[in-house]
């Protein structure tokens, strides 16, 4: 079992220098856990706690009816981390101007520059200064096609200072009145990036409550559903607050696969880990679907209609475990195949076998070659390959043991034991998530799986994954 800070220790190295790691958690752990980032992440890299109102009506059973939870923020560098943007601000936003605060001024508008929401004629000038609003207008306003044709004063007592309201006539912004009595507003651009609040309301962010996304997840999944599934749009707030498309989300206890269909469908690269038996059952149909297309969650507020793939990797057992002494053995789960390509990865090759030169199963350039073998080698058989070798070629042995002096024999092979050449590499003997991984090797030939209508022309080459390998999620 991990300790919770070691989990916050594995993500904070993850995380790229201006990342932002969110964390779901009710208010019975809230406080623990902050505890634990703050140790981790420092408390100046914490940015913030986000409520966010996840049903309507609360229990009847608690004490205290809940509808909240909380969603803590850290960044890895507080100085690098983005700025944390929920859309946009409202073109033509209305700000009044006469609120009493300032003090009575004249405001002149000339000719051309304010818009009206009446009809054409002239409106003779009047006093409406009774009340909390007060404002006169001073002389006759001719309205041609909605806008002043002619100079007009307000004398008023405004919201802004008379240094902000000169700004707003030499700058010959939009003035808006909408109605007799006068009510004159200043019509705001819009446009502009919005700030997210770290109060995440229904009313406000229209998102959806517990029991629309359960119904959504039943719709998917059926019996299987999970029991409190995230709404498709929280998630989606949450990545495009603080990221851009293309770049990398990473989801470490996947569940349904919630995160990473909101990745896709906002065009995100997405990374999901999971080692229930959901992983099987759950994330890879759903995402299929999100491939194909499907409408559910914000599909049709992103106007998704499918596209992209993904490749779904199985976590083989583990290369190495100790056995009755101590010592560490090759495990017997691995065929000769499965070492071998094994052994390729953490060397930085690619496991390609030679069809006719059983010695060359990986290369990492078209001259450079690696074999990896559990029997002894001989300073014979190293002779043998040195002869079959070309001009030019090298090759790394891997094998268990060999002869003395088969070490330096050839200036163009290198010879290396397992499993000492792999400690180091990772831990071994854990078939959990507490494993280390120091090294990630890439397969850029594994099976993947892509839409009918997108799918590039790429061979299908089998890797060394079998039924009995269990997966990181991977995106491509």
């Amino acid at each position: 079992m991990v300790e919770p800070n070691e989990w916050i220790k594995l993500l904070h190295k993850l995380l790229a220098k201006n990342g932002i790691l969110f964390i779901s958690i009710d208010d019975e752990e809230l406080h623990y856990l902050k505890v634990i980032c703050d140790e981790v992440f420092g408390r100046r890299n914490y940015v913030s706690t986000l409520v966010w109102e996840k049903k309507k009506k609360p229990s009847f059973l608690s004490n205290v009816g809940s509808v909240t939870e909380y969603i803590l923020c850290y960044s890895k560098q507080k100085e690098l981390s983005p700025n944390f943007i929920y859309g946009e601000t409202t073109l033509g936003k209305k700000y009044p101007f006469n609120n009493a605060g300032n003090g009575l001024a004249d405001l002149t508008f000339t000719a051309g520059s304010v818009n009206f929401k009446i009809s054409d004629g002239v409106i003779k000038a009047q006093d409406m200064s009774g009340g909390k609003i007060k404002t006169v207008l001073l002389n006759d306003v001719q309205i041609l096609n909605g806008v002043n044709a002619n100079d007009f004063t307000l004398r008023g007592e405004w919201r802004y200072s008379q240094k902000k309201l000169n700004e707003i006539i030499q700058n010959k912004e939009t003035i808006l009145i909408s109605q007799i009595p006068f009510r004159p507003n200043h019509l705001k651009a819009g446009g502009e990036p919005k700030k997210m609040k770290n109060m995440l309301s229904i009313s406000h962010y229209n998102i959806s409550t517990y029991e629309d996304s359960s119904k959504e997840s039943i719709a998917l999944f059926g019996d299987s559903a999970f029991d409190y599934p995230k709404p498709e749009m929280l998630i989606q707030i949450l990545i495009e607050a603080v990221t851009d498309e293309g770049d990398i989300i990473l989801d470490s206890f996947l569940g349904s696969g919630t995160t990473a269909a909101v990745a896709s469908k906002t065009g995100r690269k997405w990374i999901g880990i999971e080692l229930g038996e959901h992983a099987q059952t759950h994330c890879f149909p759903r995402l299929k679907a999100v491939v194909d297309g499907e409408q559910g969650g914000i599909s049709k507020a992103v106007d998704w209609q499918g596209g992209g793939g993904f490749k779904f990797y199985n976590l083989a057992p583990s290369l190495l475990n100790e056995d009755k002494y101590g010592n560490w053995i090759i495990s017997k789960e691995y065929n000769a195949q499965m070492l071998a390509s094994a052994v390729a990865k953490q060397e930085g090759f690619k496991y390609e076998p030679n069809e006719h030169i059983y010695w060359k199963q990986g290369m990492s350039s078209e001259k450079d070659f690696i074999f990896t073998t559990t029997q002894f080698i001989t300073a014979e058989l190293m002779d043998k390959i040195h002869e079959e070798m070309q001009p030019g070629e090298s090759l790394l042995i891997a094998c268990k043991s060999y002869q003395e002096g088969c070490e330096n024999r050839h200036t163009n092979i290198s010879i290396k034991k397992i499993p000492h050449m792999l400690m180091g590499r990772c831990e071994f003997g854990k078939d959990d998530y507490s494993f280390n991984i120091v090294n990630m090797p890439i397969d850029e030939d594994s099976e993947s799986w892509e839409a009918p209508e997108v799918a590039k022309e790429a061979t299908s080459k089998k890797t060394n994954k079998s039924e009995s390998q269990p997966g990181l999620f991977d995106n491509e």
